[in-house]
């Protein structure tokens, strides 16, 4: 572990000198922080844009180009994307703050772990989560999905990438410092995911087959709000397991 005198300037220093204690000011301070250095490094967000762009406009042109085909596997293609651009940005969540010995000033700061934790999750969602979910309608017009299909599109995405985000988070906290971390990570990540990606395809489904969306969504909203209240913990408890 670097020792704090060899840590960089502007990482460290700025965690033990951070006048935060309460859990809000910490997940505001923290998301702040990540959010900076995240503005810093837009060649990696770009990246999983990109990437989400291109597995999308991919798979047509792999197979027919039947509208009826496109349509009823748009969703899942969508979704697949979705999940993968996400494992992509989910090895630097704790990497660089781990190999400088910031993490270890996270550990020592005067705020609540879990909410320093959510600080981070919730930076990372939205350098890299959101822009996915936005891009989304993009996907669904290139698939030719209608309008109604698409609006849940857009919804299963929102509720369906923090879930995920939460779920990389504790799995890159355990990761830490292993050999091949970013591919156990994914090798992790990925059946967590299923039921996600189950739910989150299957909204749109639904929805297509006049079924509705509803049940899925707020399959999916539940498991957004059990991930917002067990995920802090979980990811602290793994952030310290890495430390020790």
């Amino acid at each position: 572990m670097t020792s704090s005198s060899d840590m960089p300037a502007g990482r460290a220093p700025e965690i033990r000198d951070a006048p935060i204690f309460g859990v809000v000011g910490a997940v505001a301070w923290a998301c702040r922080r990540d959010l900076k250095l995240a503005a810093q490094s837009r060649a990696e967000l770009a990246v999983v844009l990109l990437f989400f762009l291109l597995v999308a406009s991919l798979f047509p042109l792999a197979v027919s180009p039947d509208p009826q085909l496109l349509r009823a596997i748009a969703s899942g293609i969508a979704w697949v994307a979705a999940l993968l651009a996400t494992l992509l940005g989910l090895p630097r969540l704790f990497a660089a703050d781990w190999a400088d010995g910031t993490l270890e000033q996270i550990l020592l700061a005067p705020a609540p772990l879990p909410a320093l934790v959510a600080g981070k999750v919730l930076a990372h969602w939205l350098a890299t989560g959101l822009p996915l979910v936005l891009l989304a309608p993009l996907a669904g017009l290139q698939f030719g999905l209608p309008p109604e299909a698409i609006a849940v599109l857009v919804a299963s995405l929102a509720l369906g990438t923090p879930i995920l985000s939460w779920l990389g988070a504790v799995t890159a906290a355990l990761t830490l410092g292993a050999r091949g971390g970013a591919s156990l990570l994914a090798l992790l990540v990925l059946p967590l995911a299923v039921p996600v990606l189950i739910f989150g395809a299957g909204s749109v489904e639904s929805e297509m087959a006049g079924l509705g969306a509803g049940a899925h969504l707020s399959l999916l909203g539940a498991g957004l709000i059990l991930a917002w209240l067990f995920g802090p913990f979980a990811a602290a408890l793994a952030v310290r397991i890495a430390h020790e």
